[in-house]
């Protein structure tokens, strides 16, 4: 299937009433942070199960066939992804089974089984491999984190709201893990906000999305990332993730887990909203990117979670 923008306003149509329509929030303080732009915060914080990750899972397991929905459907993930597929198998009635690192955060994996999902831990670089045999043994249907092209449609229709209320962008800065946002964003804001630069934000060390678009393949790291950012620690991106960043993305910036830990105090002291590591990235990207944002730039940053344990929320704001 060839993905296109319609993906995502039909996505945004099938999950109307569903997911919520999470608030845009504005912020003086971060505005001066941001040099004087106009910035608008898409707080996926606030989604259901406290992240973006809702949208594509449910989008997703709403169009499996009767056939495959006996089956059951089964990912690989770190949390949030996890949670977003358990509440939408439980919504739909059908069987969710869940293969997460043993170093998954506490909060994400308590969420998980709480939404009644089955619960796999194994070590993080063989998540793939055990979701895989999990599949070959009990024929459950895979529900890929981000390389699913109903995945990357939902996950853009957090992009699409976001220009809905607020009308046409100059920058939009997501966070990238295995580039499902940054990608349904990057479709979205084709169709919302053609003029629109979009820019993917990784952490330092974890930027194989960065190396996948500048070789024109996908780039795997040899080991899990090792950053704050539980969410982006992909080793990898998808495919179709590479095919819709390569055509729509205008750049990805690193920033590093000190920079990630600014914005994420900003957003809790100044905007007064809980946001994960992983959320405040795409913050830390404007912030802390070197792009050339002018000062009256109208600009949309996607707050993409907030599961966070508060123990070590606290931690994380207190290491400065």
């Amino acid at each position: 299937m060839t993905l296109t923008p319609d993906l995502v306003a039909e996505a945004a149509q099938r999950l109307e009433g569903v997911v919520h329509r999470t608030p845009v929030l504005t912020s003086r303080a971060v505005d001066v942070a941001a040099g004087g732009a106009r910035v608008h915060l898409k707080c996926e914080n606030l989604q259901r199960v406290g992240a973006f990750k809702f949208r594509g899972a449910y989008n997703a397991v709403h169009q499996l066939s009767v056939k495959e929905a006996a089956r059951g459907v089964i990912t690989h993930s770190s949390g949030n992804h996890a949670q977003g597929l358990a509440l939408a198998a439980r919504i739909l009635g059908i069987d969710a089974t869940i293969v997460m690192p043993h170093d998954a955060p506490a909060v994400k994996r308590r969420a998980t089984e709480g939404y009644g999902a089955r619960v796999v831990p194994c070590d993080a670089r063989d998540r793939e491999t055990v979701c895989a045999e999990l599949i070959a043994e009990r024929g459950h249907v895979l529900v890929h984190p981000y390389d699913d092209e109903r995945i990357i449609a939902g996950a853009g229709t957090a992009a699409w709201e976001l220009f809905d209320d607020v009308g046409e962008l100059d920058w939009l800065f997501v966070p990238v893990g295995g580039g499902g946002l940054s990608s349904g964003s990057a479709l979205a804001a084709a169709a919302q906000s053609p003029r629109c630069r979009v820019v993917g934000v990784e952490p330092v060390g974890a930027d194989d999305a960065r190396r996948s678009l500048a070789t024109g393949q996908i780039v795997t790291l040899d080991e899990v990332p090792a950053t704050i950012a539980d969410g982006l620690r992909t080793r990898m991106i998808g495919e179709q993730n590479l095919a819709v960043l390569s055509q729509h993305l205008h750049e990805i910036v690193t920033v590093s887990d000190e920079q990630i830990i600014d914005a994420l105090r900003l957003l809790v002291e100044r905007v007064r909203i809980v946001s994960e590591p992983s959320g405040a990235a795409a913050l830390a990207g404007l912030l802390h990117g070197g792009c050339s944002v002018a000062s009256d730039a109208r600009v949309g940053v996607v707050v993409s979670g907030g599961n966070v344990e508060p123990a070590r929320l606290a931690q994380l704001l207190s290491s400065r």
